[in-house]
């Protein structure tokens, strides 16, 4: 949503704009001789104040509508007149569903502006009342940030283009991860394809990624583009890849992926949050189609 102060600041630029059409018909008035010249010295001075009142008004937009927003859940101007479109109000699930499931179920909620699944204690999409939680919405080509926060030791992670038929009983069988881990606090043993960032067991992220510990909240954004594929952490690209590589088939062939004859298979579906029997949350889910 855009905010009284952005609507603000897009009136203040179409005021400047006119003002300044009006400054140069004033410099044509002083060249007829029947206008007075202290009456356009009177009148320029006031245009001028209006131009320096809208410009004000430009550059104190709050921090919370400026281009690095800091209020959850919500668009800038910018990213509004970019395309950008929320995926999460803050308020309810409306556009969400639970996977292969006609109700949310009792893990899925939303508290304080957050989506949280509570799975802790609770087995990956414990039946009956877990499974991931996806979007009613299909994408081919998209870019989708949300910020996430795991618990210690918690599992999670982000799907696209999963495909929801009886058939499949998870997410994962249609759609590849962008990994959601607590690195330090998982408990067992770990491939580097398997941690935070990569994709689920094909590709790990670099090395040098950041990633803040369990407790505190990560950013992570996923590009999707004909078979370009890009995920980035806390502002930082940490891995890249393309679908039709060579080197992308091999790892294919080499991977649990083998096991489930629709993974990657279909190119549109839907954005899913998985439920991995962890607490986990999620905020400010926005995604702009390519």
């Amino acid at each position: 949503m855009v905010g009284t102060t952005g609507a603000l600041a897009l009136y203040g630029l179409k005021m400047k704009a006119e003002l300044f059409q009006k400054l140069e018909e004033m410099k044509f008035c002083t060249k007829l001789s029947f206008i007075k010249p202290n009456a356009v010295k009177r009148l320029t001075a006031f245009m001028i104040c209006v131009a320096l009142l809208s410009m004000l008004i430009i550059s104190c937009r709050t921090p919370q509508e400026s281009s690095t927003s800091e209020t959850p859940n919500s668009l800038t101007p910018e990213e509004y007149a970019d395309g950008w479109q929320l995926l999460f109000d803050g308020e309810a699930l409306t556009g969400w569903k639970r996977y292969n499931q006609d109700t949310i179920g009792p893990l899925w909620s939303v508290q304080d502006g957050v989506i949280l699944c509570d799975g802790e204690g609770l087995g990956e999409g414990t039946a009956d009342i877990g499974g991931s939680l996806i979007t009613t919405r299909q994408f081919v080509n998209f870019e989708l940030s949300l910020d996430y926060k795991v618990s210690l030791g918690g599992n999670s992670g982000v799907l696209y283009h999963v495909v929801e038929k009886p058939e499949y009983k998870y997410d994962y069988e249609t759609g590849p991860e962008f990994q959601l881990l607590d690195d330090g606090g998982w408990e067992g043993e770990l491939k580097e394809e398997q941690k935070a960032g990569g994709s689920y067991d094909m590709y790990a992220a670099a090395s040098t990624k950041k990633v803040n510990p369990a407790g505190e909240w990560n950013t992570a954004r996923i590009i999707y583009y004909d078979g370009h594929v890009e995920h980035w952490l806390n502002g930082d690209k940490v891995l890249e890849f393309e679908e039709n590589s060579d080197d992308f088939r091999d790892r294919y062939s080499k991977s649990k992926w083998t096991e489930y004859p629709a993974w990657n298979k279909s190119k549109t579906g839907s954005i899913s949050l998985q439920d991995h029997g962890a607490p986990v949350y999620f905020r400010n889910i926005k995604i702009k189609e390519l």
